[in-house]
C-alpha cells in the first residue's frame, strides 16, 4: 500500500518523566520495547499507563528524557496507531470511516473500497458498512476503531483500556482481534486494569505505580510469582497507591 521505509521498533523511553507542575506523572521511566509477543501494562488507576501510551504514540512530548522509534528521535507516526478507550467516530459511514483512514495512510483511491471491505469483514463489521458510525454500540465502535488503525499496516499498535467499557461478549471479540494483529506480527501495547484479560492476552506484563515501572515480567513468571509487594498486593485485589 505504502512503502515501508520507517520503523517503529524498538521504542525505547530513555528516563522519561512527564510532569505537570509539582505532581510526576510519569517518574524516570527507562523502558524498551521489541517485537514479540504483546505487553500488558497494568497497575491501579492514576499509575500512569494511559500517559505512557501517549508518550510513546508521541502525542505527549516528555518533560525530561527522549522517546525513539526505530532509534528516530521525533519521528512522525508511519506505521503505530492508538486505539483509546472511547474512540472518536466520524459523522460518516463506517466504511467512509475505513476508507478515510485508508486515505490518510496513503492508500491509492483504487484500492481503498475493496482494502476498507476487507478489513471490515475482518473485525465482523462488515454487514455494518452503510451504518452512520456514531450510531454502533460500544463494542461495534470499538471494533471499527481497530479497522482504522489496521488500516495502518501498523508494526506498533497501543490500546489504552480497549474494553472497559464493554459487556464481556463484546470484550472478547476486541480480544480476538487484537490477538489475530498480534499472530500477525503487530506489536501490541495494552494498558489495561483487567487481569483476567492481562492473563489471556500477555506475552510480557510492564507493571506501574505512581508513573513508575515497578516490574516487568513474561507474564507466566509474572502471575505466577510476582517479584514486588505492590505487584503481589494489586494481583491479591489490594488497594495499591
Amino acid at each position: 500500500m505504502r512503502h515501508q521505509v520507517f520503523r517503529e521498533l524498538p521504542l525505547v523511553l530513555d528516563a522519561v518523566s512527564l510532569r505537570a507542575g509539582s505532581v510526576a506523572i510519569l517518574d524516570h521511566v527507562e523502558l524498551a520495547i521489541e517485537a514479540g509477543a504483546p505487553t500488558l501494562v497494568i497497575g491501579p488507576n492514576g499509575s500512569g499507563k494511559t500517559s505512557l501510551l501517549h508518550v510513546a504514540m508521541g502525542l505527549t512530548a516528555p518533560t525530561e528524557g527522549r522517546v525513539l522509534w526505530g532509534g528516530r528521535l521525533a519521528a512522525p507516526p508511519v506505521r503505530r496507531a492508538l486505539v483509546f478507550q472511547r474512540p472518536v467516530m466520524l459523522r460518516r459511514s463506517v466504511l467512509a470511516n475505513v476508507t478515510f483512514a485508508l486515505a490518510r495512510a496513503g492508500c491509492p483511491w483504487g484500492q481503498r473500497r475493496p482494502r476498507a471491505e476487507a478489513l471490515l469483514e475482518r473485525v465482523g463489521l462488515a454487514d455494518l458498512a452503510g451504518r452512520a458510525a456514531p450510531a454502533l454500540s460500544g463494542g461495534e465502535k470499538q471494533r471499527l476503531a481497530l479497522a482504522r488503525a489496521l488500516a495502518r499496516e501498523p508494526e506498533l499498535l497501543l490500546l489504552d483500556e480497549p474494553t472497559a467499557n464493554l459487556d464481556p461478549a463484546s470484550a472478547r471479540r476486541v480480544e480476538a482481534i487484537v490477538g489475530e494483529a498480534a499472530a500477525a506480527g503487530v506489536k501490541i501495547i495494552l494498558a489495561t486494569h483487567d487481569l483476567g484479560q492481562a492473563r489471556r492476552l500477555a506475552g510480557e506484563v510492564v507493571f506501574m505505580t505512581r508513573g513508575r515501572v515497578r516490574e516487568r515480567a513474561a507474564a507466566p513468571a509474572f502471575f505466577a510469582a510476582p517479584a514486588t509487594p505492590e505487584a503481589r498486593a494489586f494481583l491479591a485485589g489490594d488497594i495499591v497507591l
